[in-house]
């Protein structure tokens, strides 16, 4: 069987621990792929990394979601694009970036754990928020499924390219274009201060 969590080309490429990290910490949204009834099928979702773990967050009505929770194996990919590399030939044009897989089976936060679970991916998107927001309801408990993946030693792989494009065999201008998500102005749904969280987001 093919060692999945080894790079075949460009292993130089190939990142440690941190890298997978520090790309499940700002990525905010990944890909979540399983197969059901010998179909692929994937989807966009809000993922957080805890620890060792990444959690999953949507409704207990989400098809793919619901097909993971029943122990189906999944992978779950992330892609930070940093930069676009402009070389003199279009074929030797590339991207600067930053991903990470993790593959394996989900779990099913337990009642008992649900609400501190919640708490544990709103602050990873928005570090402090639960603290302003009410309790969660048994209610609201009941509609989310929250799912965690665990990363082990091997069943990972975090890859990344950086720097210029190559010597150039032509004149003209060859060189990077950084890429960087930023946060905009808020807009008001209802008004009042903004909170601090969002505040220390902004700053």
């Amino acid at each position: 069987m093919a060692d999945l969590s080894a790079l075949t080309r460009k292993p130089d490429r190939g990142g440690d621990r941190r890298l997978l990290d520090e790309v499940f910490d700002h990525c905010q949204v990944a890909t979540l792929a399983t197969v059901v009834d010998d179909e692929p099928w994937s989807v966009p979702i809000l993922v957080a990394r805890v620890g060792d773990q990444l959690l999953l967050h949507g409704s207990t009505g989400a098809g793919a979601l619901r097909h993971a929770a029943t122990g189906a194996k999944v992978a779950v990919s992330a892609f930070l694009l940093d930069g676009l590399v402009i070389a003199d030939r279009a074929f030797d044009h590339s991207a600067n970036y930053r991903s990470a897989v993790v593959r394996g089976v989900c779990v099913t936060a337990s009642a008992d754990d649900a609400g501190s679970a919640l708490d544990s991916f709103t602050d990873a998107l928005l570090p402090g928020r639960s603290a302003e927001c009410p309790p969660h309801t048994a209610k609201e408990i009941a509609q989310t499924l929250l799912l965690a993946l665990a990363i082990t030693e091997d069943n990972w792989i975090a890859k990344q390219r950086s720097g210029p494009p190559g010597p150039p065999e032509n004149p003209g201008w060859t060189g990077v274009i950084p890429v960087a998500p930023s946060y905009g102005q808020p807009l008001e749904a209802t008004p009042g201060p903004l909170p601090e969280s969002v505040r220390r987001l902004l700053a």
